[in-house]
């Protein structure tokens, strides 16, 4: 059984859509995607800084639109499951059928553009903690002050909050943790910061249409199968200024009976949390489209009938 999965923000590196808009017809869509919402995304894509797709309101547009693309380059996929990482689950809602690309673009560029209004009301941040024992770390964030906004698995949490909290998590790092890594995000997402683009949001997604999930769809909230598209929104909605379980989403792929695992470009994070999670399970990310005959492969031995 193939899992389909999109990777989250932190993700995007300068010049990573290049090879993929020699594609052919690649180019164009993403003219027409650019149009649509307002953002020259080819220009992001290969030739800005990677101060310029740090910007929130950039990087998750380019995100959504690159997982698209490559899952497009593909062509037919029939996977047991889909899923995402934080703003991944808006392109994994397009892979379900639960938006079409329009929508999906349209409602990330909402989003973007309210969680960096919401990230620019107190300088926080997030950072990776490696190693150490998940209720440990729990404890000791909270003791700071900290969320963990994404519990991630295979021994990864990210902890959000002020800048002046994520400075005394460097000083006094919890028991077992081998190393903190800044992200490259500019904000603490899935926190209560992010209660003012929650609002925002909520009135965006009045104006979608969603379809119910034509394969299994795996939510960030708790790791549980969503049946509707009406609730899929409903989380899309409600996600950003709550927590992120990967964790309890790869214990679901596990039951769900995975055998192999694809992230859509910029693909290597989910990957590989899932090398470390999920033993026995074959991962491939896409990077480039040299990845993608490898992954046709995977898709031929793996995909459901």
């Amino acid at each position: 059984m193939l899992v389909l999965v999109a990777p989250g923000q932190g993700a995007q590196t300068p010049g990573f859509l290049t090879p993929w808009l020699e594609l052919p017809g690649a180019a164009d869509r993403v003219a027409a995607w650019s149009d649509a919402i307002g953002l020259d995304l080819a220009h992001y894509g290969t030739q800005a800084d990677a101060d310029a797709i740090r910007d929130t309101a950039v990087a998750q547009p380019l995100l959504v639109a690159a997982g698209l693309l490559s899952a497009a380059a593909l062509g037919d996929v029939n996977p047991g499951a889909v899923a995402g990482h934080s703003v991944g689950e808006i392109t994994a809602a397009a892979f379900a059928g639960v938006l079409d690309d329009i929508a999906a673009l349209t409602l990330v560029r909402g989003r973007g553009l309210a969680m960096a209004d919401a990230a620019a009301i107190t300088k926080t941040g997030m950072s990776a903690l490696l190693g150490g024992d998940p209720e440990t770390t729990v404890a000791h964030l909270e003791k700071l002050g900290l969320t963990p906004a994404n519990v991630n698995g295979a021994g990864q949490i990210v902890a959000a909050g002020t800048l002046e909290q994520l400075a005394a998590l460097e000083a006094d790092k919890p028991e077992g943790v081998r190393r903190v890594v800044a992200l490259k995000v500019a904000g603490a997402f899935h926190t209560e910061h992010m209660a003012p683009a929650v609002e925002a949001l909520a009135k965006a997604a009045q104006d979608l249409t969603p379809a119910d999930p034509r394969v299994t769809y795996v939510s960030n909230r708790d790791g549980k199968a969503v049946a509707t598209g009406a609730e899929v929104v409903e989380r899309l909605v409600g996600q950003v200024a709550n927590p992120v379980r990967w964790d309890l989403c790869m214990e679901t792929f596990q039951e769900l009976g995975a055998t192999a695992l694809i992230e859509v470009c910029p693909g290597g994070t989910l990957t590989g949390l899932a090398k470390r999670a999920l033993p026995g399970v074959t991962t491939l990310a896409l990077k480039t489209p040299d990845d993608l005959d490898a992954a046709r492969e995977l898709i031929a031995e793996h995909s459901a009938a």
